[in-house]
């Protein structure tokens, strides 16, 4: 097995095969920094849309369930009045689900990443070996997330050092205050926290994620045999593609065989195409093209041509119309009938006792039906 070239040897930028090969592997554009912003940024919508309300359905929750009706101690039922401040209760616990699964749904989303893959999955040594944990731990990337974690704990430091500071004075007064009153207060201050925080989270990823996507793009990165190697692969070695060909060219020539046994016909161009049509008067409704080819296929329809005394006639227009338009097994386009029934009839009357000092016809080709020798309409 080939070693793995040398970080010095990885001159050359990733292709889009070997991004694509990562991807299957499991190795996918990823940051944690990213997913870990949209999950607060999720939870400071939730506060702000839906918080109320659950503060409100918790209180009346409370209220309920510490409230006690003995008017009829018959019909005694402790759990009637808790059961509509539970149903209101639901439905800020469930928009708390939903938000949650769209953020981390979203977080790959943004980078291309989202999707199932089995290799990533699966059990490898590397994951669980010892020393590659304590080179993650103390090396580069160790490093690097340390500092993302000292700048998260910063950003959470400096939301409750400027709250805590900017409301000094209205601290201590919230002891006397209404519980109500103190309860809206610290919420909008914790709202607010939020928001700092949330702007400090969506600060670092936009930092992390073009780090993230540098250090995936150095990992992929290969040498110049591993790029020779993978042109090689993708345009197939020089031995598969000729015996690749050398089959293509069998099963034409199987195909040109067997469709010049009724050829009526062959026009060429003069030898890079060459078409092969049949007309049975009385059994055909409109010549049919029995084989067709261009290059080296063409050059054996007319050896076969040649040794079955088919009559071979060179109209390059013609040829190149019907190869273009028509495929083998098919009647010719109508608007080529009137040329090649001019066509066929020469031929038929060259089988004749008539024949002598014919001369070929000329035929028309419609505008429409010109191509040159890249099968391109011309004028």
């Amino acid at each position: 097995m080939a070693e793995a070239p040398d970080r010095d040897q990885q001159t050359e930028a990733p292709t889009a095969k070997r991004k694509a090969d990562a991807v299957k592997e499991g190795d996918v554009l990823q940051s944690k920094e990213l997913a870990t912003a949209m999950m607060m940024l999720a939870g400071a919508a939730w506060l702000i849309a839906l918080g109320g309300w659950f503060f409100s359905a918790s209180k009346a929750l409370l209220r309920g369930g510490l409230t006690l009706d003995l008017s009829n101690p018959g019909s005694f039922q402790p759990f009637d009045p808790i059961a509509a401040p539970l149903a209101q209760l639901a439905v800020p616990f469930f928009g708390l689900l939903a938000l949650s699964i769209v953020a981390a749904l979203a977080a790959p989303a943004m980078l291309g990443s989202l999707g199932m893959r089995g290799k990533s999955m699966t059990f490898k040594g590397s994951r669980i070996n010892p020393l590659t944990g304590l080179k993650r731990m103390f090396g580069m990337q160790g490093g690097i997330e340390l500092l993302k974690a000292s700048a998260k704990v910063m950003a959470l430091g400096c939301a409750g050092y400027w709250i805590i500071v900017g409301n000094m004075t209205d601290l201590p007064g919230l002891a006397a205050a209404d519980p109500a009153s103190a309860v809206a207060y610290m919420g909008d201050r914790l709202a607010t926290a939020i928001i700092l925080l949330c702007a400090g989270l969506v600060l670092i990823a936009g930092i992390d994620v073009p780090m993230q996507w540098l250090r995936r793009n150095q990992r992929l990165r290969m040498s110049k045999q591993q790029l020779k190697e993978e042109m090689r692969q993708s345009d197939g070695a020089p031995e598969l593609k000729q015996a690749q060909r050398a089959r293509q060219q069998e099963v034409l020539m199987s195909s040109a065989r067997k469709g010049m046994a009724d050829a009526s016909v062959v026009l060429t161009n003069p030898s890079h195409f060459a078409v092969a049509l049949r007309y049975r008067p009385g059994l055909d409704l409109a010549p049919v093209v029995v084989a067709r080819g261009r290059g080296e296929v063409a050059l054996a329809i007319k050896a076969l041509a040649k040794a079955g005394r088919v009559p071979t006639l060179e109209y390059p227009q013609l040829t190149r119309a019907i190869y273009f338009t028509t495929r083998t097994g098919r009647t010719i386009s109508e608007d080529l009938y009137v040329a090649v029934a001019t066509i066929l009839a020469f031929v038929f009357r060259l089988d004749s006792t008539l024949a002598d000092n014919l001369a070929k016809p000329v035929v028309e080709v419609p505008a429409t039906k010109r191509f040159d020798a890249e099968g391109r309409r011309s004028a």
